[in-house]
This record gives structure tokens, sequence and C-alpha cells, in this order.
């Protein structure tokens, strides 16, 4: 799959090796794709994906990119020529800090608003008891006007704060999402570290495992990172890749928990409680979370900003690299994915 000038190699067992100045990717004896290496700007690939020597070599030389992550997405390594990009870009990118920093951060929290305002709005279509959704309407409408709130809001310490009071809108109303058997969850909020109920402890899997999506993300596109926008800057903190994650969280990992509760594919029984309240989850409940979080990647979804379908696993990518855009200047202003 091409996705903005980047080749994205999913298919286990596949090799890609060069003819002439043209990449054939083939896989049990079937050809794949064939690309003229000069439309290409790199390659990223996924788990056990094979590559020539010689490819490797003409990658370098020409400036674009190889990079390795695993089959579930952790970057691992990356092969470079030659080049000033990276440089330039991470330039660019300390110096939109004090120059376009609170745009950037607006843009983050708006995304993320409204993600989580599509869940209620989804769950109230759905619901067929009155009470419960009038309860959601009543949500979608609160986190609609504070989402009308970010592009005012020129601080960036008022800017956490709007996003903090969306925040807390959504998770006291999260409870209400869970259908069956919501009673044995006690959940009654978000907390964590540590979480104290299952589904607050499936909810910090899940982010966690997309913190490291995103993270893997900026070293494939050469950004800092440690260096973002709206989450406090501190040593060994991936600030970028927590700004990154803000607006996936809503349709990337929430919506997962609530599917897999409310099949029963995760039960209140598959967690157990540490000492001092700490519940954590069982095997089978990782296991569980895990099949699912891997097919949930496989999902497509058409991404209005580069009018194309893609896979939900390559949204952290893809919104990584139309950060490097906006910073480079080659567009107007970075553009959040907004789930419809």
């Amino acid at each position: 799959m091409i996705i903005q000038n980047t080749l994205f190699l999913t298919t286990q067992g596949s090799y890609a090796h060069l003819d002439h100045e043209t990449i054939v990717v083939e896989a049990e004896g079937s050809v794949l794709i064939r690309v003229p290496l000069h439309h290409l700007g790199g390659i990223v690939a996924f788990g056990n994906v094979l590559f020539s020597p010689y490819l490797i070599h003409r990658l370098a030389e020409t400036g674009k990119s190889v990079s390795w992550m695993t089959e579930y997405g952790r970057f691992k390594a990356q092969v470079r020529g030659a080049t000033t990009g990276n440089v330039l870009l991470r330039m660019a990118q300390h110096r939109a800090v004090e120059e376009a920093g609170i745009a950037i951060a607006q843009r983050m929290v708006w995304g993320k608003i409204l993600n989580q305002r599509q869940v209620y709005m989804r769950a109230s279509r759905e619901a067929t008891d009155p009470q419960r959704k009038e309860r959601f309407t009543v949500v979608t409408k609160s986190l609609r006007m504070l989402a009308k709130m970010v592009p005012k809001t020129q601080e960036i310490n008022r800017l956490r704060g709007v996003e903090g009071m969306a925040a807390r809108i959504y998770f006291r109303n999260f409870p209400f999402l869970i259908l069956k058997n919501p009673e044995d969850w006690g959940m009654t909020g978000r907390n964590r570290r540590p979480p104290r109920d299952g589904i607050n402890a499936l909810l910090s899997f899940g982010y966690a495992l997309l913190r490291t999506e995103c993270q893997s993300a900026c070293e494939v596109v050469g950004l800092d990172p440690q260096e973002g926008y709206l989450h406090v800057l501190r040593p060994g903190r991936p600030a970028l890749a927590l700004d990154l994650m803000e607006e996936h969280r809503a349709h990337f990992v929430d919506r997962l928990v609530l599917s897999l509760v409310n099949r029963g594919q995760v039960r209140p029984g598959d967690f157990d409680t540490r000492v001092g309240g700490r519940v954590e989850m069982t095997d089978r409940a990782r296991r569980t979370f895990l099949a699912a979080y891997q097919q949930r990647k496989k999902e497509t979804v058409h991404h209005t900003a580069i009018n194309q379908t893609v896979p939900f696993g390559l949204l952290p990518l893809i919104q990584t690299r139309i950060l490097a855009r906006a910073l480079r200047g080659d567009i107007s202003s970075y553009q959040p994915f907004l789930y419809r």
C-alpha cells in the first residue's frame, strides 16, 4: 500500500527487491506490487519482510529511508542515506514550539474532543432506553460546546484545562456505555496509576500500546518524540507521541474496549486485584485484547485529509507525516484525523 509517497509493506514473508529502477514486492511466488523507485520517499516494513541488499543500497544512495517495525507496530530500526532532511525537519519542529505550538496543540485537542463526541453520538443513535439516550445527547452537546472553545483558547494551560473538562465529562458518563452487566465492572470514572477496575485496566493497556505506535511513528518520520506542543516537557517523556495519540484514543482504544466488554469477550472475572487495590489483566484478558487490537488495526477507514481508505493501524504514521508536512510549510496547518 502506498500512502503519501511511502510504501507500507505488511504482508508477512514478502520479499522486496530492485528490478532496474523499479521496486518489486513478491510473496509466495506472486508479485504484490511494482512501483518506480522515483515515486517513493521511503519504505516502512512491518514484521517478517525481507529486502535485497541492492535495494537497501539504492534507497540509501537516493536519500530514501527504510524503517523496520515489529508486526505489532513497535519501531526497531531505520536505514537512511546521507541527507539533511531530518535536521531541517527537527529544527522546524523546535521552532514551532515558540512560533506555532499553540495552534498545533489546538488542532490536536479539537480533534480529540470531536472524536470523543462521536462515541456518544453513536451511543445515542443506538440507545433504546429514553433516559440513556437523553444522557448521551447532553454529553454530545457539552463536548460540542467545549470543542467550539478550543480555537478561542490562546494560552496553553487554559487549553489543557478545556481538554481536562472534556475528559471529565467523557469518562464520568463512560460507565453508561457499558451494556453487559455494568454493575459488575464497578467503574465510576477514569482512574490510573494504578487502575482500580477492569475497564480502566483495559483502557490503560490499550493506551500504552497506542503510545508505542505513536512514538514509533515519530522515529520513522524523523521527528523528536520528546518535544511536543500540548503535554508538559519532562526528561524521558515522549511528549510529542503523547500529543499525537490524543486524537486516536476514542476511536482506536475506547471503542475497542467497549466492544470487547459489551460482547462478553472480556468479563469481570478476567482480572486480578492486588494489594493496594491495583487491578491487573489476566493472561486470558491480555491475549484477547491483543488479538482484537491487531484485528482493529487491519480494519479500514476513510481518511478525508488524504482522501484514501487506510487501515486503522497506519493512522499514527499518517498523522505524524501530516504534522511533518505542516512543520515544513507544505500545508497551512496540522489536520487532525476525525472519525466519522
